[in-house]
């Protein structure tokens, strides 16, 4: 991958330059002194070129490139704990979180072996793949509120215990009391898989702190979701690092004060 611009932190690298994994994995590295004191919030998506975050079959695998692959599973490899609505574990058929061979140096003294994914769902409805224990893999918690289906709910403790569900919230999920929830435990750095409903959400409370987007060189038209859905927001996000791989895109924008 060629960097094209980077104000993260430019004694790694200059633009114009092909960066090496060593490289790649500090420029997309969590801010540790900011994690120490509270969690800093990542999302990561990709789209085309005309915004959509899907292919035809609704998944966003179809429309990613082997430069995103790399990066995703990069930035996963970073995270303690990976947030998604339950539409897109669903729809994504998530499995529960392994760190690329490639990646595991890159992980931090002190964090366990694979993220954790954690599961925002009002109803307390988890797939089967995620209920079910996997050797050398991350752990799998829930994030709902009261109003969740009791059945559901007793499924979900019964699969993967108490301590792993956590009940924040009357009707909808406490966003913030989840992530205070999760720093807690430990879970510090959080990476935002989505959906758009939930990324929404977190951007609304202004708990996003960081977008890694990628922009696949591609025009795909068609009536197809975009990063957010929900009311109108207006938010500013600058952006601190590109680089640049077989005409993707892809980078880092921060929070604007």
């Amino acid at each position: 991958m060629r960097i094209l611009l980077n104000e993260v932190d430019p004694a790694v690298a200059q633009p114009g330059q092909d960066l090496t994994e060593a490289e790649l994995a500090a420029l997309y590295a969590y801010p540790e002194e900011t994690v120490a004191e509270r969690p800093w919030v990542r999302a990561n998506f990709v789209t085309t070129l005309d915004g959509a975050v899907t292919g035809d079959d609704g998944r966003s695998g179809s429309i990613n490139t082997g430069a995103d692959r790399i990066l995703f599973s990069l930035i996963r490899a970073l995270s303690d704990v990976i947030v998604a609505g339950a539409g897109t574990v669903r729809t994504e058929e998530y499995q529960r979180a392994r760190t690329a061979a490639r990646w595991r140096a890159v992980r931090r003294a002190g964090q366990r072996p694979h993220p954790v994914i954690a599961v925002v769902s009002r109803s307390a409805n988890l797939p089967p793949s995620l209920l079910e224990h996997q050797e050398d893999a991350g752990e799998v918690m829930l994030l709902t509120c009261r109003a969740a289906d009791s059945a559901a709910l007793d499924e979900v403790r019964q699969a993967l215990g108490d301590d792993r569900v956590l009940v924040l919230g009357e009707d909808r999920v406490d966003l913030r009391a989840a992530l205070d929830a999760l720093a807690q435990q430990g879970l510090r750095r959080v990476l935002c898989e989505g959906g758009p409903h939930l990324m929404h959400d977190l951007v609304d409370a202004d708990l996003v702190d960081e977008l890694c987007l990628t922009l696949a060189p591609r025009i795909v038209a068609g009536d197809r979701l975009r990063l957010l859905a929900g009311k109108p927001l207006e938010r500013t996000f600058v952006p601190r690092l590109l680089v640049e791989s077989d005409g993707t895109l892809a980078g880092r924008w921060l929070r604007g004060v």
